[in-house]
């Protein structure tokens, strides 16, 4: 179904031979790679693998999509498929990507063959194991038809098409099952919520299930994100062609309207086999995965949580495809392997920031953990967090131009701790400058001299840095480092609605309507943070910032325009709290055996 308002698109660069892959236009072209070759001179390929070349698939409003279909060569027996789905475009590599990223995201340039899509599996190492790998330019990118459509309802209903047309090929086995990060989980989602019926598996891995509320739109603050990087640098189509131009529908309606209603996924809709991958350390895709994992109402889910970087994971770690295989080999395959028996529903890990690695592969009960001890730590003088409301009202202040000031509220453990689960914040916040403004929200963990600390996104030994205090500041990406989990509200768009809240913790606010605030009143923000799995040693400190600038890394906003002028902070923002204005932030304690 298109999408249920008229969309504003923007131009894109054409395909350029030698560019992101791109080698033309070859339908009807097969041929095989034999074992033992190198097709880009890194990664060998340990079997022959057959490439059909944009092979067409009619959908059902009559656009051409062109994919390329990677499958084991001269297989006598049918196989499964696994899509690689985005708008990315079909023979864009890691090995064309990874350059532009900080140390590679530290993986060896021969660990991939080229033959993956960006954030997709790799054929090199799944033909091999009795897979076809298929990778798709979808609507409107390369030379498949019209406009481009970022994940929502034309896009889902494109997938449900492509993967039925996929499972009917004589070839394939019937099963057909999705895979890959970002974008390629994104579109997973989207897709499974149409329930096509050969759909038996999907491995969302770091996927966002609300393109409003968790990358473009957060808590009502309009950020372009890295989509500018993307359609600037990677996503190309023809002359007739564009992509959705998300700044554009955000001055249209910059509440939600049908057309953001609709790039939120119903997770209830999802009926196959769902193996979750995610973590704490993306700046988009956490809050996206949890919510999966509780809304899929059924009982053939698993999710297993990291502390690594989602490319680094994907393409360097063999743990992770490993373990992907086995469960595809269940339920693509059909065999019997003991994946049910043998793989924990939940497992965690909890970060230990600053130069330790994280610790990992926690089993926990549920997600969030049914015995969390939610603690309510009130703001105090001083800038401390204490267990009991100060009886006094009394307020600090903060430049809300100036990202390196704010208002910070710190507590110390005076024993070893384990914080797993939903943070929030409870902020009254006034502003005599404006009628709207917005609150961003940061919990940083400090080591026992009060200094802040960061996590690596990756092993050290995989590095080339043997402490964070090593990478200089050029270097300091949302890849490589996490400063900690982040909340984001816009003061008119306070609103929640209750019964559609995942959790206690975990606030909806509807975004349907602004309600400015006349200047210099005191409001109540109630701000949901993502998720944090984070251990503290007695001494050590967590600290709540709250502040009117974003404050994480944001490597990707050269590329973006600046945004108007009434959208942005000004003046002195007046956080209170005590008395009459409880401002506290809610932690998750969780039982915690060192």
């Amino acid at each position: 179904m298109p999408e249920p308002v008229q969309v504003a698109y923007k131009r894109l660069k054409l395909p350029k031979v030698g560019e992101n892959g791109y080698v033309g236009f070859q339908p009807g072209k097969s041929e095989v790679l034999k074992a033992g070759t190198k097709p880009f001179g890194h990664k060998a390929l340990t079997s022959d693998i057959q490439i059909d070349h944009d092979v067409e698939v009619v959908v059902r409003d009559g656009c051409r999509l062109y994919m390329d279909v990677y499958r084991p060569a001269n297989s006598i027996e049918k196989v499964p498929a696994i899509l690689s789905w985005s708008p990315y475009g079909k023979k864009y590599s890691a090995l064309d990507m990874l350059p532009m990223c900080v140390w590679h995201c530290c993986v060896d340039r021969d660990s991939l063959s080229g033959l993956e899509k960006f954030e997709g599996l790799d054929p090199a190492l799944w033909c091999p194991k009795g897979y076809a790998i298929i990778s798709v330019d979808t609507r409107g990118t390369g030379h498949s038809d019209g406009q481009i459509p970022i994940m929502g309802p034309q896009d889902a209903e494109d997938g449900h098409d492509v993967v039925e047309a996929v499972a009917k090929m004589d070839w394939c086995n019937g099963n057909v099952g999705m895979a890959g990060n970002s974008a390629l989980a994104i579109s997973q989602w989207f897709t499974a919520a149409q329930a096509p019926p050969s759909l038996k598996a999907i491995a969302p891995w770091e996927g966002m299930g609300d393109m409003y509320r968790e990358q473009f739109c957060r808590g009502g603050w309009f950020s372009m994100s890295n989509f500018d990087l993307i359609t600037s640098e990677i996503i190309r189509g023809q002359e007739n062609s564009g992509v959705e131009d998300w700044a554009e529908m955000y001055r249209r309606s910059p509440t939600q309207n049908d057309y953001w209603k609709a790039k939120r996924v119903d997770m209830t809709k999802i009926k196959c086999a769902t193996y979750i991958r995610g973590s704490d350390v993306s700046g988009i895709h956490t809050m996206g995965c949890i919510r999966g994992w509780l809304e899929i109402p059924h009982d053939n889910k698993w999710i297993h949580w990291s502390s690594k970087q989602e490319w680094f994971e994907l393409y360097q770690e063999p743990h992770a495809q490993e373990e992907l295989a086995v469960f595809f080999d269940r339920f693509l395959r059909e065999q019997d392997n003991g994946w049910e028996k043998n793989t924990p529903k939940v497992r965690w890990s909890a970060l230990q920031f600053g130069d330790r690695e994280a610790i990992d592969d926690i089993v926990i009960e549920d997600f969030p953990l049914p015995n969390t001890d939610y603690r309510e730590l009130f703001f105090q003088p001083g800038g401390q967090l204490a267990g009991t409301k100060p009886a006094e009202a009394s307020k600090v202040t903060y430049d809300s131009e100036n990202h390196k000031d704010f208002a910070e509220f710190k507590y110390t453990f005076e024993e070893d701790s384990r914080l797993i689960g939903l943070p929030k914040a409870i902020v009254y916040v006034s502003c005599d400058a404006r009628d709207d403004f917005t609150i961003f929200t940061i919990i940083r963990k400090h080591d026992k001299d009060g200094k802040p600390l960061m996590h690596l996104n990756m092993p050290f030994k995989a590095t080339p840095v043997n402490s964070i205090s090593e990478i200089p500041e050029k270097e300091q990406a949302t890849l490589n480092l996490h400063l900690g989990p982040m909340g984001i509200l816009r003061a008119s768009q306070r609103a929640i609605d209750s019964s559609k809240s995942i959790h206690p913790q975990f606030p909806f606010h509807p975004h349907e309507k602004q309600e400015k605030i006349q200047p210099g009143t005191v409001v109540r923000l109630e701000i949901g943070i993502w998720a944090m799995g984070t251990d503290f040693e007695a001494g050590e400190s967590v600290s709540i910032r709250v502040g009117g600038q974003y404050p994480s890394i944001m490597e990707y906003k050269t590329f973006s325009a600046p945004r108007p002028e009434h959208e942005l902070n000004r003046g002195t923002h007046k956080v209170h709290f005590g008395g009459e204005y409880p401002s506290s932030v809610i932690l998750p304690f969780t039982p915690y055996k060192k």
